[in-house]
């Protein structure tokens, strides 16, 4: 069997190298010709745990790339995992998928395999439907469900765990008519994960899933936002006390209730703004999406508030940001509450200093000199007035006083509560829990 795998970011290349590890042919086609050398020569294009170990483990193995989108001529499996950036109003940009989609249909009517093309990629409902299906059909002069099959099936990825999650999904989800090909698309992940539940339902529903699934989790994360603002009126409530207790209720459960500065990254934001503007093009007001938004816009402006009670007019203020990825153990910055943060600082004219394991370089394609970098906590530290804490890296938790002790002034603003149990000679804030009076 072959497999070929269009689009090689986050969710193609994680594909890719675990399926090559696990013996399948795949070539992974990206258009971006620099992108596909790097890959070829065992390095990544970002960073993500165990995902340079697996991608040599693969190229060792059955792992070819190329930006020749012809190879996929004798594909029996082809992956769809190009992105679909988001527009100024919210709803999902296709030129990428459109074009994809286009190119493997003049393709197909080469393809001599009776092919499956599995779309990962992100869509509303109704994009297979009404744009992927045409597409294909007009373009290969073939017919879906007898020449080919054409199945959506959703990713549901964690950055900082994509390996992981690609060997161990908690669900697959396919999407499509009832046709040889959605058995034969069954048999395969049933093989692929044997202990996984597959879901079969029609395109829309498949399509649709994604968007419940996120817009849930964002839903989570505001909830629990929120009750830590109320926490932070209340002298001596803890928001991780509650969180942990809400957590152990089977109906609640425990992930996504870590309270914060906000969602951030490449998938959250730009889901629910996409299924918010589909609700709204459907005559449907989506009032609690739109109040999961809310929350999350302004749940920064307390760090900003409570910043600048203690330093009173930011204007050339030294501020440290620590983090810029909007997560751990990644370099991801997409939409990271940290950098809508720093965006934030900047208009008030503050002199920031940033610091973040991973994400340096890509905070700097953003602002460039506008922002100074360290690639020591220490040096970071130095001469600020206050340091804000945005992303929870391991190494952050280890911050005391001797490392303070090298501001000028001491107002540390704790967006995780990294550093809530120690003994700090600081002015410190959590985000989450109320000073005792």
């Amino acid at each position: 069997m072959k497999i070929g795998i269009i689009g090689l970011g986050f969710v193609g290349l994680s594909l890719a190298t675990v399926l090559a590890t696990k013996g399948y042919k795949v070539i992974g086609i990206d258009n971006n010709e620099k992108k596909c050398k790097e890959i070829s020569n065992g390095n990544p294009p970002f960073y993500e745990p165990n995902l340079e170990k697996t991608l040599k483990k693969a190229l060792k193995k059955a792992f070819t790339v190329s930006n020749d989108f012809s190879l996929i001529r004798d594909c029996n499996l082809i992956f769809v995992t190009v992105g679909t950036p988001q527009k100024e109003d919210g709803a999902i940009e296709l030129t990428m998928i459109r074009k994809s989609i286009s190119t493997i249909g003049k393709n197909l009517d080469q393809n001599k395999q009776h092919p499956i093309i599995f779309v990962k990629s992100t869509v509303i409902p109704g994009t297979m439907k009404n744009v992927i299906l045409p597409i294909l059909e007009k373009k290969s002069k073939k017919k879906a469900g007898k020449d080919f099959g054409l199945i959506s099936n959703p990713e549901f990825l964690q950055e900082s765990n994509a390996i992981k999650d690609t060997e161990f999904p908690h669900a697959v989800v396919l999407g499509g008519y009832n046709t040889k090909f959605m058995k034969k698309a069954k048999n395969f992940f049933g093989k692929l994960h044997p202990n996984t539940p597959i879901i079969t339902t029609n395109h829309q529903t498949a399509e649709m899933i994604k968007y419940a699934n996120n817009s849930f989790l964002a839903t989570k994360i505001s909830f629990i936002n929120q009750l830590s603002n109320i926490c932070q009126k209340i002298p001596g409530a803890n928001i991780d006390d509650i969180a942990k207790t809400i957590g152990l209720d089977p109906r609640i459960g425990k992930l996504f209730l870590n309270a914060g500065p906000g969602y951030g990254g490449s998938c959250l934001p730009k889901d629910m703004k996409a299924i918010i503007n589909f609700a709204s093009n459907s005559g449907i007001k989506p009032t609690l999406l739109n109040a999961v938004e809310e929350v999350n816009t302004t749940q920064l402006q307390q760090i900003i508030t409570i910043a600048s009670k203690r330093l009173g007019n930011l204007n050339s203020k030294r501020i440290t940001v620590l983090g810029t990825a909007f997560k751990p153990n990644t370099d991801d910055v997409r939409d990271s509450i940290a950098i809508e943060l720093i965006k934030k600082l900047l208009r008030k004219k503050v002199k920031i200093t940033i610091h973040d394991p991973k994400a340096l370089e890509n905070t700097r394609k953003i602002f460039g000199n506008k922002i100074n970098y360290s690639r020591s906590v220490g040096d970071a530290l130095s001469k600020s007035q206050c340091v804000i804490l945005m992303t929870q890296w391991k190494q952050y938790e280890k911050l005391g006083n001797n490392e303070f002790k090298r501001m000028t002034k001491k107002i540390v603003i704790d967006g995780r509560r990294m550093l809530s149990g120690k003994q700090l000679d600081v002015d410190y804030f959590a985000i989450g829990l109320g000073k005792e009076k």
